[in-house]
């Protein structure tokens, strides 16, 4: 089936409510907050997912679907911390799958969850253009005023792991841009508008080439634990836990390792 990203929503609850309104992953139908076959099993899992699980989720969507025809799998990319809000506010879904167990926290915080897994771990690296003309070689260079830098903002996941990564190198960076999730800050370097970013790992591989990545040691200090949970009232019911438990298991695990991502 051929996927279809859900649009961005607005925080805003009637806004969020507007999901039934959506259309998604080739079914072709409107999107339900519990659309269900006639002998009651769920026909769609809404799944909320960090930005930076874009491709991996989106290719083990697709093995689910084929393992269980007639069931189509939506996907809400973005924001962990934006995803969290959304699900507070009231949007439907079924499981999320965070950047950061804070951002999870958000969550089970407000309403019920089942146990969180983690089930990755993403570590940043500095990303640059192939032809890095501003010659970075270290995170020490992103301190020049010169070097014109894009940083995830730092109530995101992988803003608040740059945060953590510069304090332990001691130093300081002005960013030129503060961006709402990894791939908008991604996008930056791939269109030349700065001279490099901190991104993730598994987002410079998924670039394929667009950009180059240069690690650096302080990003051990700063690596994210990714944990997946279903929602207490997931419309989807018993399909979001199987949607989950495809994620923990090997062929999860190695679809995942794969683009990057390291074990827990």
């Amino acid at each position: 089936m051929v996927f279809r990203r859900l649009s961005r929503w607005a925080i805003a609850l009637p806004v969020v409510l507007a999901l039934a309104g959506l259309t998604g992953c080739g079914s072709g139908e409107p999107a339900t907050s519990a659309s269900a076959s006639a002998g009651g099993e769920a026909k769609e899992v809404t799944v909320f997912a960090a930005a930076s699980l874009t491709g991996t989720f989106t290719e083990l969507g697709k093995v689910f679907e084929a393992a269980h025809p007639g069931t189509t799998v939506r996907f809400n990319f973005g924001s962990s911390a934006t995803l969290a809000q959304q699900i507070v506010q009231g949007a439907p879904a079924d499981v999320f799958a965070a950047a950061s167990p804070a951002t999870m926290k958000t969550v089970s915080d407000a309403s019920p969850a089942s146990s969180p897994s983690t089930f990755v771990r993403n570590k940043l690296q500095i990303a640059v253009p192939a032809d890095n003309p501003a010659k970075v070689d270290d995170l020490k260079d992103l301190t020049d005023t010169k070097v014109k830098v894009a940083l995830c903002a730092e109530q995101v996941p992988c803003g608040a792991a740059a945060v953590k990564a510069l304090d332990a190198a001691g130093l300081k960076v002005t960013p030129v841009t503060l961006e709402q999730d990894v791939k908008a800050t991604l996008t930056k370097v791939e269109l030349g508008e700065v001279d490099a970013a901190l991104v993730y790992k598994t987002d410079v591989i998924a670039s394929a080439g667009k950009v180059r990545g240069i690690e650096f040691p302080e990003a051990d200090q700063a690596i994210n634990d990714y944990p997946i949970a279903t929602l207490a009232k997931a419309p989807a019911g018993a399909a979001a836990q199987q949607f989950v438990d495809l994620v923990l298991s090997q062929q999860g695990k190695d679809v995942l390792t794969k683009a990057g991502f390291e074990a827990p």
